[in-house]
Parts: structure tokens; C-alpha cells; sequence
């Protein structure tokens, strides 16, 4: 289904799409999700958290954040996930549910979290990818390159849905066709595909001679490039990659991200490379929930994406000893992030690639990836390296690297699997390792109290410490919460004297917007309401208010004394200020101002007890 569409988008098309949009389904697509009661919880996207604190409603098909306040539907969700406009999110929904939008130039601008400079940017890279895709695949430039690929096991399949390219030998091929297409070439420079000659107003191509990888970020937007030279003459590196710029930062990227996403959440887990060879080798042969860092170590940012996304994790790293050794660092992160960690070891120092290439796709799904080591297994046999147990120091060494490793973090089963293990390895009685596992455990509930902070009761532990809110706060959010479930409401407040019922700026603004949004309307729909909104904290102020609790058959006697309440809050707000002036005309010995205003103050009081 296509619809052609100048302009803006029908009001029942929008209803459509929301309507088949399963609001559980579309998160799910971005971050895991677990079912308690009739609700559903994950960790929030939108701020850091331990504890999931975030809410969705298959009920209501809203999300609500306990922590940051963040909320809304599938609509608004994607719109924050992805920092798109509305108009761009029901185009991604549409797609999705199978109606195609095509909605033109002429939709008005709504302000996205990405610059403008950013989006050219990355416009400039989308370009780049087909004219690299082009030499490939369609010219007599692109032969060689494509037939190494070809014999290297990818397909013309693999290559296409990759954009997999070939940049030409040339100085400058790329940067005159941008410099064509009008793109600014110190901006373009920015971004790292092409490079300013020292002390000229000059630019030529970064890549050239080389087969050019596009490095995608998990909305499928290219950012970077890695270009692999074919033939190594030593004096060139063999990979290429893009400097980091403002649309590329290696420690946030997880190459394959976007098109891993629905087999990670399909498989209830993901496997974690540390090249983007590995994945796409991984991905010839069927391995669908493959992703890899960006030449560096694991991150929290990375964890935090992954987290949200699934528990389980397969490590998959070079079996080489740096490889090794990085698996380690990268299964504690996870671990400590209380995450479900195997590791898959590959024998004779190859990475992913190689052993695809050397024993097949089948071998590495039955042998490698479905015959993971658990995380102790793994640390033991990291532990187990390069020690000579004929040596009493190594023996020792590896007992205790082993133990630290079993506090805290086994189960009763385990330890005395491990322990059993451990005896039968070193020939040191299971009671002695025993003894040593206890010292341990003990000595770390000791650190454990050292460490662990004073509570007072002033000072509650919770995850996200909130000011309690004030009467008049509590006035504002009810007020709001019956304006956006009756029309009615808001017409009586503009038909009184306050034309400015709230005291805060953002419930201000919240107001004049829902005010126009009834005009254009005529009709409460909070949904449709938090939808238009193009700030992220104001439709958490309206969510927030939309979901607070209120009392229908009591909306007269609830609207009345919360517009008393703000009321008597501005005369109280109004007399500290004129206590303030007061204090200060007599500092000046100005004694006649002061009297004049200490009898306004007498006249607020007045009014303030006859509210």
C-alpha cells in the first residue's frame, strides 16, 4: 500500500499506522522487555538505570518511565529512540506495517537532536556508499576488487545489502563529485572523507585504491568508512578507517547493530566479534545476531545498547593471545553488569574469519558458537595459561585467581563443581581450597561494609532520588491531568480573570500548545496531543500528567481547588517578594517605601485568607 501524500499527513492515516502499531512490539525492536502482571519493564533507554523502571502498556499502548519521566506511544518512542521528527517516525511505522508514505518536500521542518551540519554529513556518506557501490559492481575499475570478494566467500548478495564498494586510485574522483553535488568541503573534511592539503584552500579523497566497508550506526545511517587495501605492499596499512568526527565515536558504534537487531531480540541473545570481517563472514554463513566493536575495546556505551536489547551474550574473539585476553576484559565488563556471559574460544589462533573460511559455516555454528565455555570455565582456562603446575608459585597463582573470580558470583553448584575441578587440576585437597574460598568470601564482606555508604533515614536508598512535590506542584500536574481529558476545563479557565493558570514556564508552555491543539482539534486525545509536541520534556510533563491519578465524578471540586491552590501560591510567592523589597527600602532608610509596601502586604494577606 502507497500513499502519495504533499504535505501533511491525513489524520486517519496517522490513526492507521497507530493503530497497527503494537506499541510492545516496536520496543521490542529496541530494547528487551520482560512481562510482570499485565505490564511489561525493561531498562530505560533514556537514562541510566540498574532497576527497570520503564513501563509499557499493551492496555493503553503507552510507555512511561518511573525514573526520568520520559513517556508517550510507539509514535513519540520512536521519534526520542532514533531523534526523528513525527512526520519521519510514521513514515518508519508505516514502512513497518506495510503502508508506504510518500510525503514529499513540502512537510514543515521539526527540530531533531542532530545538527544540520551532521545530517549533510552523513547525507555525504550515503552518497559516497553508492558511488563506491557503482565502481564495484558496474565498471571495469571494480573488477579486481570484486573478484577477490568473490573468491574471499561473499556474495553479490552480501556485497549489495552491505554496500560494499571500491574507491578509485585517483586523488580527488570523490571530491569533486561532492564538491559537484554542492556539498562544503571543509565540512565534508569534518567528517573524515576527504582531507585539506596543509596550507591550500585544497582537498582530495581520504580512500583511494581501496574496498571501501561503510560503517552503519544502529539506525542504518552510514557514519564511517574502513577500506581494506588488496594488495599489501608493507608500506600501507591494510585497513583504512575514518577518523572520529561528529557522527563517529568508535567507543558508541557497534558495527551491524541495525540489521542485527530483530535476530538478537528473535534469538534472545547476541554474539560480540571485534572485527566487522568476522560479521559479515558470520553473516554469509547464517549467523544473523552478530555485531563487533570498532578497533576498540568494549565499552560501557556499548553494554548499555546491548543491555537494552537482550541478556545473553557469546563472546566470539581472535583465539590468538591479545584475543584472549580481550575476550577476558570484555566478559568482567559484562559480568559486573550482571549479564549472562558465554565465551566461544576458536582453536589454532584463528579469528571468525579465517575458521569460516578454513572449515565452513557449518562448523562454526555447531562446534564454536553452540559450544560456548561458561564464564568461569573460560576464566579458569585463561587462569590455566602459561602456568606449570610443578611450580608452586603458578599453582598457588592459579588457585587464587580462580577463587577471586568464584566469590560473589556462583552458585552453591558451581563452587563445588569448580572447587572439584580445581583439586583434581592442582592435586590440592578440596577442604584446603575450601578453607582458602571462605577466607576470600569473608575478607569481601568486610570490604563490602567498609565500603558501603551511611544511610540515614533523611537519606532513603532508591535508585533515582526524587524531591517530593509541593502543594502547588500537586495542583499543577492535577489541573493539567483533567485539561487533557476535557476540553471543558481549559475553556473555563480561559473564560476567567487568570489567564495564566500555571506557575511553572514549561506547564506554561504545555498550555498555550494544548490550547491550540483544542482549536485545530476540538477533541481531548492526549496521544494525539504528546505527538505534536517537538519537545522531549514537555510530553514527558504531559505524560506524566495524563497518567497521574484524578477523580472523574470529582473533576468540578478537584479543578476548583487546584486553581484555588496556584492562586494562593502566587500571593504567597508575591509576598515574600515584597517582604524582600521591604527589608531593603529600609537598608536605604527609603522608611516611606517600606511603609507603602508593608500595607500591600498587609492587602495580599487579606486576599490570601479570602481565597
Amino acid at each position: 500500500m502507497v500513499i502519495d501524500l504533499a504535505g501533511k499527513i491525513p489524520e486517519e492515516v496517522i490513526e492507521q499506522i497507530r493503530s497497527q502499531s503494537e506499541i510492545v512490539d516496536v520496543i521490542s525492536e529496541y530494547m528487551q522487555l520482560t512481562k510482570r502482571g499485565r505490564n511489561w519493564f525493561g531498562l530505560c533507554p533514556f537514562h541510566g538505570e540498574q532497576t527497570p523502571s520503564f513501563s509499557v502498556s499493551s492496555d493503553k499502548q503507552i510507555f512511561h518511565c518511573f525514573g526520568c519521566g520520559a513517556g508517550g506511544n510507539a509514535v513519540t518512542f520512536v521519534m526520542d529512540i532514533e531523534g526523528i521528527s513525527f512526520p519521519d517516525a510514521v513514515v518508519k511505522l508505516g514502512e513497518r506495517v506495510g503502508i508506504q508514505l510518500d510525503i514529499g518536500p513540502s512537510l514543515p521542518e521539526v527540530t531533531k537532536k542532530v545538527s544540520k551540519a551532521e545530517e549533510r554529513m552523513k547525507e555525504a556518506h550515503a552518497f559516497a556508499a553508492d558511488f563506491f557501490q557503482h565502481l564495484l559492481l558496474n565498471t571495469e575499475d571494480g573488477e579486481e576488487p570484486l573478484n577477490y570478494l568473490l573468491e574471499r566467500g561473499f556474495t553479490r548478495e552480501l556485497i549489495e545489502s552491505n554496500s560494499i564498494g571500491w574507491s578509485l586510485p585517483s586523488f580527488d574522483a570523490l571530491t569533486i563529485l561532492l564538491e559537484r553535488k554542492g556539498y562544503n568541503l571543509q565540512e565534508i573534511s569534518e567528517s573524515g572523507l576527504v582531507i585539506k592539503r596543509e596550507g591550500e584552500e585544497r582537498y582530495f579523497d581520504r580512500f583511494r585504491g581501496r574496498i571501501m566497508f561503510p560503517i552503519r550506526d544502529e539506525n542504518g545511517k552510514i557514519i564511517a568508512f574502513s577500506g581494506r587495501i588488496l594488495a599489501s605492499t608493507g608500506e600501507e596499512a591494510k585497513y583504512l578507517n575514518s577518523p572520529e568526527s561528529p557522527i563517529f565515536q568508535k567507543s558508541e558504534v557497534l558495527y551491524n547493530l541495525d540489521k542485527a537487531r530483530t535476530s538478537i531480540r528473535k534469538n534472545r541473545q547476541v554474539v560480540l566479534m571485534e572485527g566487522f570481517m568476522d560479521v559479515l563472514a558470520a553473516t554469509s554463513v547464517g549467523v544473523t545476531n552478530a555485531v563487533a566493536t570498532m578497533g576498540t575495546s568494549l565499552t560501557n556505551q556499548h553494554i548499555t545498547k546491548l543491555k537494552r536489547l537482550v541478556e545473553q551474550i557469546t563472546i566470539c574473539y581472535d583465539g590468538d593471545n591479545a584475543g584472549f585476553d580481550a575476550a577476558k576484559r570484555a566478559a568482567q565488563l559484562l559480568q559486573t553488569e550482571r549479564m549472562k556471559v558465554d565465551i566461544a574460544v576458536l582453536p589454532d589462533k584463528l579469528d571468525p574469519d579465517e575458521y569460516i573460511r578454513s572449515l565452513g559455516g557449518q562448523a562454526f555454528k555447531e562446534q564454536i558458537l553452540e559450544n560456548p565455555h561458561a564464564y568461569i570455565a573460560f576464566m579458569m582456562m585463561h587462569a590455566r595459561r602459561n602456568k606449570n603446575f610443578q611450580f608452586e608459585n603458578d599453582t598457588l597463582q592459579y588457585i587464587q585467581e580462580v577463587l577471586e573470580q568464584l566469590v560473589g558470583r556462583s552458585s552453591p553448584v558451581e563452587r563445588d563443581l569448580y572447587i572439584r575441578q580445581l583439586s583434581n587440576e592442582t592435586n590440592i585437597s578440596e577442604e584446603a581450597i575450601y578453607a582458602q574460598f571462605r577466607k576470600l568470601e569473608a575478607n569481601q564482606v568486610r570490604s563490602a561494609k567498609v565500603e558501603m555508604p551511611v544511610q540515614t533515614p533523611s537519606m532513603p536508598v532508591t535508585q533515582q532520588q526524587h524531591k517530593p512535590m509541593d502543594a502547588a506542584e500537586r495542583a499543577e500536574r492535577l489541573l493539567l491531568a483533567h485539561m487533557l481529558h476535557n476540553i471543558d476545563v481549559v475553556d473555563r479557565v480561559l473564560r476567567s480573570e487568570q489567564k495564566d493558570p500555571f506557575v511553572r514556564d514549561a506547564y506554561m508552555a504545555v498550555f498555550v500548545r494544548l490550547v491550540g491543539f483544542y482549536e485545530e482539534y476540538g477533541h481531548p486525545d492526549y496521544q494525539r496531543f504528546v505527538e505534536i509536541l517537538d519537545d522531549s520534556e514537555l510530553r514527558k510533563i504531559v505524560m506524566e500528567a495524563a497518567l497521574a491519578e484524578r477523580d472523574p465524578d470529582q473533576a468540578e471540586a478537584e479543578v476548583t481547588d487546584s486553581i484555588r491552590q496556584l492562586q494562593k501560591y502566587r500571593i504567597e510567592q508575591e509576598i515574600q517578594q515584597k517582604m524582600h523589597e521591604s527589608k531593603e527600602a529600609e537598608k536605604m532608610h527609603e522608611y516611606a517605601r517600606a511603609l507603602e509596601i508593608a500595607q500591600q502586604i498587609i492587602h495580599l494577606r487579606k486576599s490570601l485568607s479570602a481565597i
